[in-house]
This record gives structure tokens, C-alpha cells and sequence, in this order.
């Protein structure tokens, strides 16, 4: 498929491990094998982020520690910034989570949005996820999804023309499993930057795939990111 990105595009990946720094590890110590489920990390991710990073040449920023830790996925006055291992840790711990971990990627993100606006005038931001195919006992049927701001209509156009792409191959829908407007990371930086700047959407795709064979997963990673229909 001939490229079609017409934007300068910014990858980045909230949920790319479960690791915990060795400090923090006690805080852990009855996780078991919660930090290894889709509650402590998003299986598959980083790979699919790496995917696209490769073939569309994109800058590509992660966070490789836990959501369990701190989420970087949701604002600071989130009640789930902190997870019930972390909660409890007392506020210098937590503020000392904030400022060695949560606070510089948010803002090194910010930063390069800014930058990348300035050289070019805008900017397509895709925050890579996965999500778990039955959660609290409901199955999500689909393939993937596009999280975006139905109010933004760069952003409506880009996602329309991506699920386009994306419909041969996969069921797609479009703001679920979640609402693009719901609080995360593209949802905050709509709040520094205008729509004519920056177009933030949420690629989410089910883990069923990743949990069978992992030439399967890498196999679904080069075909969403062949499928690059997102012009604006």
C-alpha cells in the first residue's frame, strides 16, 4: 500500500511493561501474578508500537514501568493514578512517584508535541494500546478500536479514514472499549494544543490475537501498520 500519513505522527505506549523498580518492590510483594495480567501492563503493545514506529518512520516515546506503579495513562487528580499496591505507600513516597516517573513523561511527551507543532504546524499523536478480550465477565467482540474526540473533526476524519483502511482485514469500532474523551493522556494533551495543531487518537487492539502465537501478533502488528489510510 502506498503511504498516505500526510502529518508529522509522535507513537507513544503508557502501558509497554510491568516492571517495578527494585525501591518499590515490597509495595508488591501480594501482587503475584497481577503485575503480569492486563491490570499491570498491556500485552503486545510495545511490539505493535514498535511496528508502526518502523514503518512509518515515527518517533516513538514509552513508558516501561508498571500502571500499577503510577498510571501515566490518566490526570494527577485521577482516583486511579495510584493502584492499591501504590495508594497506600504514604505521600512522600507517592510524591517522590510523581516526580521521578509519572512527571517527566508526560512532560518530555508534551515537549516533543510542541516541538514537533513548531517545525511542522501539526501534529497526529497515536497512543498504542491493547485491551483484554473479556473484562468483568463481557466479551469484547472486536478486533480494535479508535478512541478520539468526536468534537474534533481533524480527529473524526483521521480515525473515519484509518477504520477504513483497517476494515478489510479487522472489526473495528470506533470510541470503544473506551470514550476518547474519557481522561488519559491524548485527552490532556487536547487541553495544551488546538484541533488545527494536534489530532490525538488511541489505537486499541484486543490481546486475544498477541495470547495465541506470536508470529499471529507480529503478523496483525505489519498489517495495521500497512494499513496507514489517515489522511486530513
Amino acid at each position: 500500500m502506498v503511504s498516505r500519513l500526510s502529518h508529522k505522527i509522535l507513537l507513544t505506549c503508557e502501558h509497554a511493561g510491568y516492571d517495578i523498580p527494585e525501591k518499590y518492590r515490597l509495595l508488591f510483594r501480594d501482587a503475584g501474578s497481577t503485575l503480569k495480567s492486563h491490570r499491570g501492563w498491556d500485552p503486545g503493545a510495545m511490539e505493535l508500537a514498535e511496528s508502526l514506529s518502523e514503518s512509518w518512520r515515527a518517533p516513538l516515546l514509552s513508558y516501561p514501568y508498571s500502571r500499577l506503579l503510577i498510571e501515566p495513562n490518566r490526570s494527577e487528580h485521577h482516583h486511579k493514578l495510584f493502584s492499591e499496591y501504590s495508594k497506600c505507600a504514604g505521600d512522600e513516597i507517592k510524591a517522590e512517584l510523581l516526580e521521578r516517573f509519572y512527571r517527566p513523561y508526560r512532560e518530555k511527551i508534551v515537549n516533543v508535541v510542541r516541538e514537533s507543532i513548531s517545525n511542522s504546524g501539526r501534529l497526529l499523536h497515536i497512543s498504542v494500546h491493547t485491551f483484554t478480550p473479556v473484562l468483568c465477565g463481557k466479551s469484547r467482540d472486536f478486533d480494535i478500536g479508535l478512541l478520539y474526540d468526536p468534537g474534533r473533526s481533524t480527529e473524526k476524519k483521521f480515525a473515519a479514514g484509518w477504520k477504513t483502511g483497517l476494515s478489510e482485514f479487522f472489526h473495528v469500532r470506533m470510541n470503544q472499549p473506551y470514550k476518547g474523551t474519557a481522561d488519559g493522556l491524548t485527552t490532556a494533551l487536547r487541553n495544551y494544543f488546538p484541533a488545527e495543531q494536534y489530532s490525538g487518537i488511541e489505537l486499541e487492539v484486543n490481546q486475544k490475537y498477541y495470547f495465541k502465537k506470536n508470529t499471529e501478533w507480529l503478523m496483525i502488528c505489519r498489517k495495521i501498520a500497512e494499513c496507514n489510510e489517515i489522511t486530513a
